[in-house]
């Protein structure tokens, strides 16, 4: 068959995911909720804030690791009018526009417009839930950053939150570089984003989580919005000064192991408990609490697969510590010491280095002929000093101990509600593991980016914004496709070819790898046709399961 090339008649731009991502941001009203508060009313400027956050999360959302300034590359081979609107191309998001949008969020208020357009779609989808789980993370910083903006150089707005870039305790283990700090709330069976805020790198989570906390509440009071939710958190949020000082709010959180009570409890036997059987290998028993003056719940947790794991580990702590407690005992037992105590004193010191291994030490005089030569057969030895014989063993009563508490933890709640069970609480505690994903997912090397490169602090905050959203518009569509298959009684193949309902939107983003658009002009340039290719039957399923603005988008 003989080719023909067509010039500039056809055009082929790519689709895959992105009509998606577009189409989800569609259903939301991302844009007009951005532009409702930071819109310019500059009838010159050719893409508003709304538009350019849409742009930047369909980026975030591409997988491509793309930095920022790269976004005009990134669109230039997609669709760009048909994913944001008519008039725009791909030149136009270049650095200036996203850094001016970036500006104005950060002059509005990075929290504040986060926290107004995630629970306004929050509310309008029904995806609040009835529990809150807040946790943080850092983000590290690569090159040369301020530790604090320079005002004279960089007048801070008004509404704008200040966060320093500087070194902190590092949650993704690299203190040689400095950070930043994201505190993030999620809520409801979508796991949506609720609330985010920017902290600085050397923020503690036993202040900036009752901070968070408070500003919710405030926030939701302004809104007159009256739900409050019960706070989940892990144990920097257990605080006697905050939590059990102002309690106020309810909340589930896990008890500090060095509060003397809850180690106390840890330690003592099975059979000291009503334990209730869950599932996984869980099991529950709860008591009562009035610590900090506070009524409360306190379960203890065991789970058979943690005691599993972490008696196998503490065991191999234990081979490792006689391995070298007797080559340590082999060279104290090589000195000479002056007096029996001196050499007691040396065990007792070696001794506390070794908490499950017993030191038992025998004295032993050393004595020697005095006299230079071969000693005579009646010649008397002299004492000259004393060596230590020292055998290991192990302190099978502080192992014993020590075992007890492997494979168990106590979670704490003020909730008194008879009618919650302490399995239920541990669910909800469980639960926390859906803040732990989102990190997950801001940390994944194909999302926008492993590292921040925006120099600005401002910048910074509102790019985390930006990232958060992504989140919240990658959750929503994952949980609206998730819930959809379940009320179709439908499925997907995933990777292996296995009928599921709850497919990864990243593994449906892959699926839909190959869609494109083919255009058709005139003469003149005039688009005569457009349409959508390579939808075969899978993707047209997802497309109708997804419904809405996506139909519309991919031509259905």
């Amino acid at each position: 068959m003989k080719l023909q090339a067509v010039g500039s008649a056809v055009k082929t731009q790519v689709m895959d995911h992105h009509g998606i991502v577009a189409s989800v941001c569609k259903d939301l009203k991302i844009a007009e909720r951005i532009n409702s508060r930071i819109g310019s009313k500059d009838p010159r400027r050719v893409i508003q804030p709304g538009t350019a956050v849409v742009a930047m999360i369909i980026n975030a959302l591409g997988f491509t690791n793309r930095r920022l300034y790269l976004t005009p590359q990134f669109y230039q081979s997609k669709a760009v009018e048909h994913l944001l609107g008519d008039g725009i191309v791909a030149e136009a998001l270049d650095d200036h526009c996203l850094g001016k949008c970036l500006d104005e969020i950060s002059s509005y208020g990075v929290t504040k417009i986060y926290g107004e357009t995630a629970f306004d779609l929050a509310l309008e989808h029904n995806l609040l839930g009835k529990y809150a789980h807040l946790d943080s993370t850092s983000f590290v910083l690569q090159g040369e950053y301020a530790a604090k903006p320079d005002i004279s150089m960089e007048p801070i707005p008004d509404g704008a939150e200040v966060i320093e870039v500087v070194h902190g305790y590092s949650k993704d283990h690299r203190p040689d570089l400095k950070q930043v700090m994201l505190s993030l709330s999620v809520s409801g069976e979508a796991n949506i984003p609720i609330w985010m805020e920017p902290l600085s790198g050397n923020s503690s989570d036993r202040i900036s989580f009752h901070e968070t906390i408070s500003n919710v509440k405030l926030f939701q009071n302004q809104l007159k919005l009256n739900h409050d939710f019960i706070w989940v958190a892990d144990s920097a949020l257990y605080t006697s000064d905050k939590l059990l000082g102002h309690n106020n709010i309810l909340w589930v959180s896990r008890v500090p192991e060095n509060i003397k009570d809850c180690a106390a409890l840890l330690e003592l036997e099975d059979n000291s408990f009503n334990w209730e059987a869950g599932s996984d290998g869980y099991s529950c028993a709860e008591v009562c609490s009035n610590y900090g003056n506070i009524r409360q719940r306190w379960i203890i947790v065991s789970s058979e697969q943690a005691y599993a794991r972490e008696k196998s580990t503490f065991e191999r702590q234990i081979e490792k510590q006689t391995a070298q407690a007797e080559k340590d005992c082999w060279h104290l037992g090589n000195e000479v010491f002056n007096c029996e105590k001196d050499a007691m004193s040396q065990v007792k010191e070696l001794q506390r280095k070794y908490k499950y291994l017993i030191l038992s030490a025998e004295v032993i005089g050393v004595e020697k002929h005095t006299k230079r030569g071969r000693p005579k057969t009646n010649a008397v030895k002299e004492l000259k000093g004393y060596h230590v014989n020292i055998t290991v063993s192990k302190n099978d009563k502080s192992i014993s101990r020590q075992l007890l508490k492997k494979g168990r933890f106590i979670i704490a709640t003020n909730n008194l509600d008879d009618n919650l069970s302490a399995l239920a609480i541990l669910a909800e505690y469980k639960d926390q593991q859906c803040v732990e994903s989102g990190f997950k997912f801001l940390k994944d090397p194909w999302f926008m980016i492993d590292s921040f490169y925006v120099k600005k602090p401002s910048r910074i905050a509102a790019l985390m914004m930006i990232m958060t959203l992504s989140l919240l518009v990658y959750n929503f569509a994952q949980y609206k496709l998730r819930q959809a298959l379940l009320e179709a009684n439908e499925t997907i193949p995933n990777q292996v070819g296995k009928p599921i309902q709850n497919p990864t939107l990243k593994w449906v983003f892959q699926i839909m790898e190959g869609v494109g658009i083919v255009k058709v002009y005139d003469n003149s340039q005039n688009l005569i046709s457009a349409i959508v290719t390579n939808i075969d039957e899978l993707r047209l399923k997802i497309l109708k399961l997804l419904g809405g603005s996506t139909c519309e988008m991919y031509g259905i």
